[in-house]
């Protein structure tokens, strides 16, 4: 193991004890009047009626719903990343969330309901924009450049939200039931949509074990694999289905949360290197504490009001996406 990298332990060690510190901040901060001090009395039994309501209520809704959104997204992204063999891969970058948001769309354009909106729906949608990435990943000459891929996704990605905004602009029910949920927040949740969630994510956790060796084999090439007795063909329809369910509970949740499945990934692997069977506990762990973190700078940056969250994972993701890029493409420009 290179000497930059932290021990695997120790990594783990870390970003639990981070994430303790942000849901602790998450419960004590926000953009309303109730501070640091009030909030640590409501905690404790204290503090006054109000107080306690927010954040006992809407804090810990908040902070439970990121705990859901961030291990669904950071954990999908690493998944995609791995079967795509794409450093870039990203559930919003390769059409993904897009599938999952224009199903979504769809569905309230038929008489659903934002509120009533069930992961099923969300999750279909999702499966879709995967089925998409596998078999784009598949053409020549796309597939093994990451940066065609990204287009690719980018371009579907492009059609399917013409395609929403066209059915928000012809049903005005549709747009202001989804007004509160497509641009990607964590505010406003009830916790319904939590315990509605929860299914998906243990559903697309469980479906994602069993495929972490056989993803590590699957890195070192279709033949070793094979040899090793996995089924590359399989392995990438069942990652593609767990992200699917990943990506679908985190969007049912929370909407479209932009980058968050490339910084995680990024993060972990840059802390305990490119093996999947160490990044993909820590991407449990970091998932929560980006977003958290994101979502805390949400609320005090521009107080009293409130930025939603994909807004601030976005500033994050841009420069990281960029970073990405240029490490993939230096080389095959060095080698001309």
């Amino acid at each position: 193991m290179p000497a930059n990298r932290l021990a695997l332990p120790r990594a783990l060690a870390f970003a639990a004890a981070l994430l303790v510190l942000l849901i602790l901040a998450s419960l004590l901060v926000g953009a309303g009047d109730a501070g640091p001090w009030q909030s640590l009395l409501a905690l404790l039994g204290g503090a006054d009626d109000d107080t306690r309501f927010v954040v006992h209520t809407l804090r810990m809704a908040r902070t439970e719903l990121a705990l859901l959104v961030g291990v669904a997204l950071g954990a999908a992204g690493l998944l995609l990343q791995s079967v795509t063999r794409n450093p870039l891969a990203e559930p919003g970058l390769l059409g993904v969330s897009a599938g999952s948001s224009f199903a979504v769309v769809l569905a309230i354009n038929l008489g659903a309901t934002a509120a009533g909106m069930n992961l099923a729906v969300a999750s279909f949608g999702a499966l879709g924009g995967c089925l998409l990435v596998l078999l784009v990943s598949q053409l020549r000459g796309v597939g093994e450049d990451p940066v065609r891929l990204v287009l690719a996704g980018v371009a579907f990605s492009g059609l399917l939200t013409a395609l929403s905004s066209l059915m928000l602009l012809w049903d005005q029910r549709t747009a202001d039931e989804v007004r509160f949920w497509v641009v990607g927040s964590l505010a406003g949740r009830p916790l319904e949509t939590l315990r509605g969630c929860l299914p998906g994510l243990v559903l697309g956790l469980a479906v994602a074990l069993p495929l972490i060796r056989p993803l590590a084999a699957l890195a070192l090439g279709e033949r070793v694999a094979a040899g090793l007795g996995h089924h590359p063909q399989l392995v990438r329809v069942a990652t593609l289905l767990a992200v699917a369910l990943l990506v679908g509970a985190a969007n049912a949740a929370a909407g479209p949360i932009a980058f968050l499945g490339l910084i995680v990934p990024f993060i972990a692997r840059r802390l305990v290197g490119t093996d999947i069977r160490r990044c993909f506990a820590l991407c449990l762990l970091l998932g929560p504490c980006v977003l958290l973190l994101a979502d805390i700078i949400a609320r005090l940056l521009v107080r009293p009001y409130e930025l939603p969250v994909g807004v601030v994972t976005a500033f994050v993701g841009a420069p990281i996406l960029i970073a990405v890029v240029r490490s993939q493409r230096l080389p095959t420009l060095q080698s001309r």
